[in-house]
């Protein structure tokens, strides 16, 4: 074991003393290498990050959501189904929401108005999410006003901010009180956006789902396990433009690194000649170009990596962020936290390293089969 060890690393010596002989072409093609994988990394780690943030936060939305539909369109609900949902066996509780969409002028943004259940906000009160706080410039103690829908204007005192821990759901959040959400749009009091429900069991929601859908025909139920695959979907799709426009930077480093693994110079074959009329075997020569193969890919890709985790966990994915982010006047700002998926890793891994050390090993070959004086010829 030790002569082998020995042997492996007087090769590694002798790659290493080779790539440096060629320190030009080979700081060339690390640098374009770790960009390539610095940038597909970064778009994997980032929409992996956001997608588990995203279903961490979604874990604590409501089982079940039942909304009335009024010629296919979302309608408000009447208080009285609530009677009807909570008659339902399996049903462990059932409470109306209050929530809707309120556009800005002055910020040309749209805002979530909606009532917490969580908390108490007084009339004439509210409280923002810290997006709403920065694109209005407004601070605790300020005042915002609205027009109602019938003309009037209604006035709020900001009473909190929400930080930024859960800036990727409460950003654009405007909490106020259901008074004032009923004289804001002139919503009646027997009426609700929608009703969340608890179910007992866990593994019954599905039966629980069906029985409120034929107790109350006109309603649209919505489970919580399909409001995470539409997220997943969409960050799936995001992420696949992403992907998509940066094909063509793909296919010109794929290009670019055949061109350099298996275009050996004058002086590569010069070398390969000498080594085989000093006694090397063909396979020392190719496990030679190999290991120098292997060196610049690991080292790319593991340049591109750090390179790629510190552009989304410290530096906020600045490159593409919106677009994974979506568009929007109020982006979202959070600390994503930071993750490594191994499988991620080991997919990024064999597609930027192994075609690159594959393709120094088949002209490596063709050279070191050649008869020593040929090919110093």
């Amino acid at each position: 074991m030790p002569v082998w060890l020995n042997r492996q690393r007087a090769l590694l010596d002798f790659a290493l003393s080779s790539l440096g002989r060629r320190l030009g072409k080979t700081l060339g093609l690390a640098v374009v290498y770790t960009l390539i994988v610095a940038v597909l990394a970064s778009v994997m780690l980032f929409s992996h990050a956001i997608r588990r943030e995203a279903a961490q936060v979604l874990a604590g939305t409501p089982e079940l959501l039942v909304q009335r539909l009024v010629a296919g369109r979302h309608d408000m609900i009447p208080a009285e189904r609530l009677d009807a949902i909570r008659a339902v066996r399996g049903v462990k509780s059932a409470e109306g929401r209050l929530w809707g969409y309120l556009f800005d002028p002055a910020a040309a943004a749209n805002y979530t108005l909606m009532v917490p259940a969580d908390r108490v906000v007084e009339a004439g009160s509210a409280v923002v999410g810290s997006g709403v706080a920065d694109v209005r410039g407004v601070a605790v103690g300020d005042l915002m006003s609205f027009r109602a829908h019938d003309g009037n204007l209604v006035q709020f005192r900001i009473k909190d901010v929400i930080d930024n821990d859960s800036a990727l759901v409460s950003a654009d959040l405007f909490l106020v009180s259901e008074t004032d959400f009923r004289r804001l749009f002139g919503v009646p009091a027997d009426r609700f956006t929608d009703i969340v429900v608890a179910v007992r069991n866990p593994r019954e929601v599905r039966t629980v789902a069906e029985k409120i859908d034929a107790a109350l025909p006109d309603t649209r139920i919505i489970l919580r396990d399909e409001i995470l695959r539409t997220y997943e979907s969409v960050f799936d799709w995001r992420e696949g433009i992403l992907l998509v426009l940066l094909v063509g930077a793909i296919l010109a480093f794929a290009i670019f690194a055949w061109d350099k693994a298996s275009g050996l110079s004058a002086e590569e074959k010069r070398e390969i000649g000498i080594l085989k009329a000093v006694g090397w075997e063909t396979s020392d020569v190719i496990r030679l170009k190999a290991m120098e193969g292997t060196v610049v890919s690991l080292g790319a890709f593991l340049a591109g990596y750090l390179l790629a985790y510190l552009h989304v966990f410290h530096w906020g994915a600045a490159l593409f962020a919106p677009v994974l982010k979506g568009w929007a006047v109020m982006y979202p700002e959070f600390q994503l936290t930071p993750f490594v998926d191994e499988l991620q890793v080991a997919t990024l891994f064999f597609f930027t390293v192994f075609p690159y050390t594959l393709a120094t090993v088949v002209p490596i070959w063709r050279a070191a089969t050649v008869d020593p004086d040929q090919v110093m010829r």
